[in-house]
């Protein structure tokens, strides 16, 4: 194997994994298989993610017996957003494929999402158009991809598929932490990069069981707020809390003015009513808002930096081990 080879491949692989020991020496050999008939050199990087069953040691040993495999171990468990960034930050090709140990991606899939980054794509996204999941998980995905493409302008039929390739540099910059990696396509589509999507083959789980449960499906639609003012109001933070100053201002107002009148055309008594309490405090939120809007706007401005690097930087500091 050339020098080449091993310090600069053009191709990296990074493969998240918890708790995938009887699923990873497949893994490994689909792999090998997908990328050799490629005539790229290339790299898998697997990083495990506080597993704790027997997969550090499978992945050691695979990459002692092949240098084109390597591993990264975190010391406990941090999510899968949390891993993909460590891998990320440690991964060396110039184009990445991102792809679940668990084997429902199917590694024969990959040199056709390179053939589209050749195409011109800046990324590719998988689609499982035919699904091998439960009931349970399909119904919820579907509801997210559809309320996820509403939101952010990007529609894609899977947003949250495991199976990605992409030029590296876009993972650079998109924000990895939380559930973000649920919305890569939608963070580098506002970056302005090509997103397509391409169907590909799933398949059902064989070993293990799935890390997905109700709670994922909570944190992801928490951190759909966060990709709204990421992608829509990264640049112009005074239009968010603006907005909503404006609104709560609005109704603060109608409130006031209609005690006014009750005070002045009336002899009812305005000064014990909840009412006149809930309109003074929404003009002091309206204030607040508004005032905390400009304060973020004139941040922008003294750092005289760009949205996607004030704000779209990740923080890639993650506790890890290597291996030896």
């Amino acid at each position: 194997m050339s020098e080449r080879q091993h310090s600069e491949p053009e191709v990296s692989l990074l493969a998240p994994a918890k708790n995938e020991a009887e699923s990873l020496p497949l893994l490994f050999a689909e792999i090998r298989t997908a990328m050799e008939s490629q005539h790229r050199t290339w790299e898998l990087l697997v990083v495990d993610d506080g597993s704790t069953d027997e997969s550090w040691r499978v992945i050691a040993g695979q990459a002692a017996a092949d240098p084109r495999f390597r591993g990264l171990r975190l010391r406990r468990n941090f999510g899968k957003a949390a891993a993909l960034a460590a891998g990320v930050a440690e991964v060396r090709g110039a184009l990445l494929v991102t792809i679940d140990a668990d084997l429902q991606d199917d590694p024969a899939e990959i040199p056709r999402l390179l053939d589209e980054l050749d195409d011109g794509a800046d990324l590719v996204s998988g689609h499982k158009a035919q699904r091998k999941d439960p009931l349970g998980k399909r119904l919820p995905s579907k509801f997210f991809n559809w309320m996820t493409g509403l939101i952010t302008g990007l529609r894609l039929s899977d947003h949250n598929c495991g199976l990605k390739a992409a030029r590296t540099e876009v993972y650079r910059r998109v924000p990895l932490y939380g559930e973000l990696h649920r919305y890569i396509p939608a963070l580098a589509h506002q970056l302005g990069y090509r997103v397509r999507e391409r169907a590909v083959n799933h398949r059902p789980r064989l070993h293990g069981k799935s890390k997905y449960g109700f709670e994922r499906y909570v944190r992801g639609a928490l951190d759909l707020l966060t990709v709204v003012a990421l992608t829509r109001y990264g640049r112009r933070p005074a239009h968010l809390f603006g907005g909503l100053g404006l609104l709560l201002g609005t109704v603060g107002t109608l409130i006031l003015l209609y005690l006014t009148g009750v005070w002045v055309f009336t002899e009812q008594s305005i000064g014990t009513r909840p009412l006149l309490t809930l309109g003074m405090l929404l003009e002091i939120f309206a204030v607040q808002m508004v005032s905390l809007g400009l304060l973020a706007e004139l941040v922008l401005h003294r750092t005289g930096r760009d949205r996607d690097v004030t704000v779209l930087v990740a923080d890639h500091t993650h506790d890890e081990s290597r291996v030896a």
